[in-house]
């Protein structure tokens, strides 16, 4: 499996862009202004999408998308998949017909070129000879993390999160992960307004990571734009035990 990163910052400017992953060569996570570093003929060949919430730097690139490669999906409709929650915000609030054409209905209903999916948390999803899985956490809407597997290894994204059981608890009933990206937004000196964004800061990240029975090597993303360096250095003293790195846009990490 190759994991892609496009985007991983908590915000743009200059060289920044927002979250969204491409797994192999056809399926996207999240699909954040990132997208953008796609050249159209690498557009073309994404066929699946899977969301972790309806926050506007995971999913702004999506609308976009389906309108530069609409050609390309005469023949097959780009899947997307997400929670219950983040599929109805979608539909409500972006494929609406006032913010954006509706491409579940173009050019037909019976022939549109976007599709729609509702996952369960807890299931099993294959897609392309990688297994994913919904895993919730704690965000200020509903969102998830996914853990995703291959013959070769495994690999874990936190979304966005902040102090939560429920993903680690899930991830240490696996046997093995070989990687983590996790999200850590502010810096300690933030901590206030981070408990009320429901993201992490180095603090709050290192008691949540001595939850975590495994040792994987450790990606960070999400830093606020700006604040990148203090934020690391943070983790850098507070984390201990694990492989510790930033994640960075065009990276790619071969599972």
């Amino acid at each position: 499996m190759k994991f892609r990163v496009l985007g991983c910052s908590g915000g743009i400017g200059g060289s920044l862009s927002t979250t969204s992953f491409l797994i192999n060569d056809d399926i996207l996570l999240d699909c954040g202004t990132g997208i953008s570093n796609l050249s159209l003929a690498e557009m073309k060949k994404i066929r699946a999408i899977y969301f972790t919430h309806s926050h506007l730097d995971h999913i702004a690139g999506l609308p976009l998308l389906v309108d530069s490669i609409f050609d390309s999906l005469q023949d097959h409709a780009l899947q997307v998949y997400g929670s219950q929650e983040t599929i109805s915000a979608l539909r409500t609030h972006v494929f609406n017909n006032i913010i954006w054409p509706d491409f579940t209905l173009i050019p037909t209903a019976d022939s549109a070129v976007l599709n729609f999916n509702v996952l369960e948390p807890g299931k099993q999803y294959q897609e392309n000879g990688c297994h994913l899985e919904m895993i919730p956490v704690n965000h200020v809407v509903p969102t998830v993390g996914y853990r995703i597997e291959c013959d070769n290894g495994s690999l874990a994204f936190s979304a966005d999160t902040t102090t939560n059981d429920s993903f680690w608890a899930r991830l240490n009933e696996y046997p093995s992960l070989d990687y983590l990206l996790v999200e850590c937004a502010f810096s300690n000196s933030e901590a206030e307004i981070c408990r009320l964004a429901h993201h992490y800061c180095p603090e709050l990240l290192a008691a949540d990571l001595n939850k975590l029975q495994h040792k994987p090597v450790v990606y960070i993303s999400h830093l606020k734009p700006g604040s990148e360096d203090n934020i690391m250095s943070e983790c850098e003293r507070a984390i201990q035990g694990f492989d510790l790195h930033r994640l960075q846009s065009d990276q790619i990490i071969d599972i």
